[in-house]
């Protein structure tokens, strides 16, 4: 009986022992808990959140498909989204056949892609060229989920100035679509510094891994610099005031390195405007100061020179090519490319009337509002 006793109280001994133990160590309890912590999803605060990084539902369309229409019913993009413009017009000028080639040489959000790949109906191929390394890895895996993989698209991770070096790969294209707008994916995400509404870093790439953010242009441009870049690449009729502050930021080494430092800068530049006047003036401003630093920053103006000039070469006889512009200075330049070509018989036919989104798609998608195409259809002259 006392040896019973004993081992009973050795054995309650042990065991008070190993709970102690185990209330010092509870990592111990288990190897997964110590591998694999627990990690709280971003909480949604409310219905409909107002940060990128709260709108997870908006970012998995295909689970939450009714919160997406909803968003867009309501006029807005759902956040990490894409509404692609005027389909209907491209659709109908391209008139995409089985067995052809086409190149969308600003893949994006893949939505125009998707549509011209239908057309194919499974027979043909479509190349889509993008600089951004983060969407267009995102694109190409959503386009191959819903059954348009490498037997009938090839995403290339390249600027479309360059599509003679992929005409050279693939031969020569039945029709190309450009849509020079801005994802509204890079527009939405504060870490890529497209929006002034929305404080981030002041980037403005294209590629965020390449080349220098507008920060950094900021720092070091000279002031008669900056003055005319705001006129030339967004008619800036506050340029002399906006370059004026930020200059005298830059003396106090008040460096502007985010969207909000540049955003309050502009508010400050133009504090002399009436009261009634100063809130639409400043998003104006604010609007076309950070499209003036984005065409710097990615060279947007000698790169679009640069796929004009090639495009007849890539296209087919009687090819046909379709481009989206967004604002004045792009527009002028297609325009005008477009014509000289006409005149020179290199072109067949050009649209001489600009062509404009329905009201019904602004009222849908207010960012189509901007919108302009210009079409242009490829003589059978050799080049």
């Amino acid at each position: 009986m006392e040896n019973q006793n004993n081992t009973l109280n050795q054995d309650t001994v042990l065991n008070q022992n190993t709970i102690q133990e185990q209330k010092m160590n509870p990592a111990s309890d288990t190897v997964c808990n110590q591998d694999q912590p627990h990690k709280r999803r971003v909480r949604y605060s409310g219905r409909y959140p107002k940060r990128f990084e709260e709108k997870y539902k908006e970012h998995n369309p295909e689970k939450y498909a009714d919160m997406i229409n909803h968003v867009i019913e309501k006029g807005s993009t759902p956040a990490g989204m894409h509404i692609s413009i005027m389909v209907k017009e491209i659709l109908d000028f391209l008139q995409i056949q089985p067995g052809q080639q086409g190149l969308d040489a600003t893949l994006g959000y893949g939505g125009h892609t998707k549509e011209m790949l239908k057309c194919l109906k499974g027979d043909g191929h479509i190349y889509g060229l993008d600089v951004d390394p983060i969407e267009s890895a995102k694109t190409k895996e959503r386009l191959a989920s819903q059954g348009f993989g490498e037997d009938i698209l090839t995403v290339k991770l390249i600027n479309f100035a360059n599509i003679d070096q992929v005409a050279e790969e693939a031969g020569k294209f039945d029709f190309i679509l450009a849509d020079l707008g801005v994802s509204s994916m890079q527009i939405d995400n504060p870490e890529r510094g497209f929006s002034y509404k929305i404080d981030g870093p002041l980037d403005l790439r294209m590629n965020p891994l390449k080349g220098e953010s507008a920060a950094e242009l900021l720092r070091k441009i000279k002031a008669p610099e900056l003055k005319n870049l705001l006129i030339e690449n967004s008619d800036e009729p506050y340029a002399a005031e906006i370059t004026k502050q930020i200059m005298n930021k830059r003396k106090k080494g008040q460096h502007i390195e985010t969207t909000t430092a540049l955003r309050e800068t502009i508010e400050e530049a133009l504090a002399f405007l009436p009261a009634a006047e100063q809130k639409e003036a400043v998003k104006k401003a604010c609007a076309r100061t950070f499209q003036a630093l984005r065409i710097d920053v990615n060279s947007e103006f000698e790169v679009l020179y640069a796929f004009l000039e090639k495009l007849p070469l890539v296209l087919k006889p009687g090819g046909r090519a379709a481009i989206l512009t967004f604002h004045s200075g792009e527009d002028r330049l297609v325009k005008q490319s477009f014509r000289e070509l006409k005149r020179a018989g290199i072109y067949r036919e050009v649209n001489n009337e600009v062509i404009r989104p329905s009201a019904e798609e602004c009222v849908r998608n207010p960012r189509a509002r901007s919108t302009k195409m210009r079409w242009a259809i490829r003589s059978e002259m050799e080049l």
